[in-house]
């Protein structure tokens, strides 16, 4: 997993076989997947095992059976994750980010509306996943694959606009691998891995929108 050039390959990679679970198989890839930079939406139910594919191909949870591969600096984006809740965002990104890319992410957080002097624990639940996605997401060196468990929680539609439009215009800087449950059905999906009876499968041709895609979900 280590990679810290722009030229080093980036990629994820579901052989046919590998068996994601705990004590027991949840789901299984039926033909092998490779995913390369840009922004790949992860779709499913409750509880059809879009955590553990993602904890699978960070390395945090070992396979059932079977293998997986990735190429490119790991980041795990939980959907719980937390920061000190005396340390307000201005704080976090002092901490977390490099001088040079501070600037970038006060722009980024006052684009999404955060406000960056109120502590962490005093933040609302949504604006808490602001802090964490705004260091994520400026924190990029060209090699990145981020997986996102359930980003789009608690954020409010221009905030997830917002967010989606970053995706866009950084697509070629990193790998996202997106678990959610989008609200917008006509949400375009033009690269989405589905999670249904247990197989782990590649949606489509890419031109589904979500509306299409849900109605494929078991």
């Amino acid at each position: 997993m280590v990679a810290t050039t722009e030229q080093t390959a980036v990629g994820l990679r579901l052989d046919l076989g590998l068996e994601i679970g705990y004590d027991q198989t949840i789901a299984e890839v039926t033909e092998t997947i490779n995913l390369g930079r840009g922004t790949h939406f992860l779709l499913a139910r409750n509880g059809r095992g879009k955590t553990t594919l993602l904890k699978t191909a960070a390395g945090l949870l070992p396979a059932i059976k079977g293998s997986s591969e990735l190429r490119g600096d790991c980041k795990f984006m939980a959907d719980d994750l937390s920061f000190d809740r005396e340390l307000n965002a201005t704080m976090v990104f002092q901490a977390f980010l490099p001088k040079a890319r501070r600037e970038e992410a006060m722009a980024f957080a006052d684009k999404l509306e955060l406000d960056v002097r109120k502590p962490f624990g005093k933040l609302s639940f949504g604006n808490r996943k602001k802090v964490g996605l705004v260091v994520s997401e400026c924190s990029l060196g060209g090699s990145d694959v981020i997986l996102y468990d359930e980003p789009f929680t608690g954020l409010d539609t221009p905030t997830r606009e917002a967010l989606l439009e970053q995706w866009s215009k950084t697509e070629g800087e990193a790998l996202r691998l997106v678990s959610c449950h989008p609200d917008l059905d006509e949400m375009s999906m033009p690269s989405a891995l589905l999670i249904t009876d247990g197989q782990i499968t590649r949606a489509g041709d890419g031109g589904e929108t979500w509306a299409e895609l849900k109605k494929l979900l078991n």
